[in-house]
C-alpha cells in the first residue's frame, strides 16, 4: 500500500448536474456551473477534521460518515493506497442539497476525484517529482466515473459531474448473459460507460429551485415497479429523439423532453413543480423535473432564453448557471 506524504494539500472542484432531462431517466445527465469546493490536506496530527460550509452545512456529519470521506476512503482503497491517519477536509458547499442538482454526486465524484487526487500526488514523490502549486492533477476520469456511478447506484448524475457537458451512460453489466449476473443482479466489477454529447452551441439551461427540498429516496419510492409497454415505447421514441434536439435541432427540445416513466408519478411528492412543468411547457418551453426534484429545469436557447420565467419568483430562484465543458477537476493546492 501507497503512503501520502504529510504536507499534501489537494483541491477539487466539481459541478452541479440535472438528470433525466424528461424521458432519459437514470441515463442522461447535464453539468451546471454551479460548483462545490472540496480542499483535502494530509496533516501530522493523527485523526479526521472536516470542516463544512454553504449549502446543508447544519445537516451533515463531520465524522467518518460524512458522504465525501467515504468515497474518498472507497477510491483510495481501490488504488492500494492507505488512508492518512491525519486528514483536514474543508468542503465549500454551493450546489443546493435535496433540490435534484446532484448533490449527493457532487459529493460522491468529490470524494472519488480526491482519493485519484492524493494517489497521483504520492506516486510523484515516489518518483522524486515535485507538484507545483496551481497545478493541475491529471486523473483517471473514467475510473472516477464507474466507481462514483456505483456509489450513487445510478450514472446519469455523476457522469455528467465527472466529464461535464451533456452526458449519456449505461451500465456494462445491462449487457452479460443473466446467468452471469445471477439472481441478485450484481456482477463484480460492473463498470459504466458513458458517452459526451456535443451539445448545439445555442442551447441554454434555466433552472428554478425552490425552498423546499425532497430526498431522491423518497421520491424513487413513488416509481410504479412497472410500466406499460405503449408508455415505455413513447418513452424511448423521446430519448433518441432529446439527442438529436440537444446536439442538432433544438426546435425540437419540447417534444424531446416529454417523459411518461417517472414524472407524473411521482407528481404528488413536488405537486408545485409539475404545476410549472405544466405551465412552461403550455407557453412552449422545454420544461422538466431536474433529476429527483423539486427543481425544474429548461432546456432553451439564446433567442428564447428570457422568455423563460416562473409568474412566481417568491416561490422560485431563478438561475442561468451555464453548461461546463469540463467537470471535475484535481490541483494542487
Amino acid at each position: 500500500m501507497r503512503q501520502v506524504p504529510v504536507g499534501t494539500a489537494i483541491r477539487v472542484r466539481t459541478p452541479a448536474s440535472s438528470a433525466n432531462l424528461g424521458p432519459g431517466f437514470d441515463s442522461v445527465g447535464l453539468a451546471l456551473g454551479v460548483w462545490d469546493q472540496l480542499d483535502v490536506t494530509v496533516i501530522e496530527q493523527p485523526g479526521l477534521q472536516i470542516l463544512v460550509s454553504g449549502s446543508g452545512a447544519d445537516g451533515v456529519p463531520r465524522d467518518e460518515s460524512h458522504l465525501v470521506y467515504r468515497s474518498m476512503v472507497r477510491g483510495l482503497r481501490e488504488l492500494g493506497v492507505d488512508v492518512p491517519a491525519g486528514l483536514l477536509v474543508e468542503a465549500a458547499n454551493a450546489v443546493p442539497h435535496g433540490r435534484g442538482m446532484g448533490s449527493s454526486a457532487t459529493a460522491i465524484v468529490s470524494g472519488v476525484a480526491a482519493a485519484q487526487g492524493l494517489s497521483v500526488c504520492a506516486a510523484a514523490v515516489d518518483a522524486g517529482q515535485t507538484l507545483l502549486v496551481g497545478e493541475d492533477v491529471d486523473i483517471d476520469l473514467d475510473a472516477v466515473n464507474s466507481l462514483a456511478s456505483e456509489l450513487e447506484g445510478h450514472p446519469d448524475n455523476a457522469s455528467a459531474t465527472v466529464f461535464g457537458g451533456m452526458t449519456l451512460s449505461w451500465s456494462e453489466q445491462d449487457d452479460l448473459p443473466s446467468a452471469v449476473v445471477g439472481e441478485t443482479g450484481e456482477v463484480s466489477g460492473r463498470q459504466t460507460a458513458t458517452v459526451r454529447l456535443p451539445l448545439h452551441p445555442d442551447v441554454r439551461a434555466v433552472v428554478f429551485v425552490p425552498e423546499a427540498t425532497l430526498a431522491t429516496h423518497t421520491a424513487r419510492a413513488l416509481l410504479p415497479e412497472r410500466v406499460l409497454l405503449r408508455d415505455a415505447a413513447r418513452n424511448s421514441a423521446r430519448a433518441a429523439l432529446l439527442v438529436e434536439a440537444a446536439t442538432r435541432r433544438p426546435e425540437l427540445l419540447v417534444a424531446a423532453t416529454r417523459d411518461w416513466l417517472h414524472q407524473q408519478a411521482r407528481r404528488p411528492s413536488y405537486a408545485a413543480s409539475m404545476d410549472l412543468v405544466d405551465r412552461l411547457r403550455a407557453q412552449g418551453h422545454a420544461a422538466a423535473i431536474s433529476g429527483a426534484g423539486p427543481s425544474v429545469l429548461v432546456l432553451t436557447t439564446n433567442e428564447r432564453i428570457e422568455q423563460v420565467q416562473s409568474g412566481d419568483d417568491g416561490l422560485w430562484r431563478r438561475l442561468v448557471p451555464g453548461i461546463p465543458e469540463q467537470g471535475v477537476r484535481v490541483g494542487v493546492r
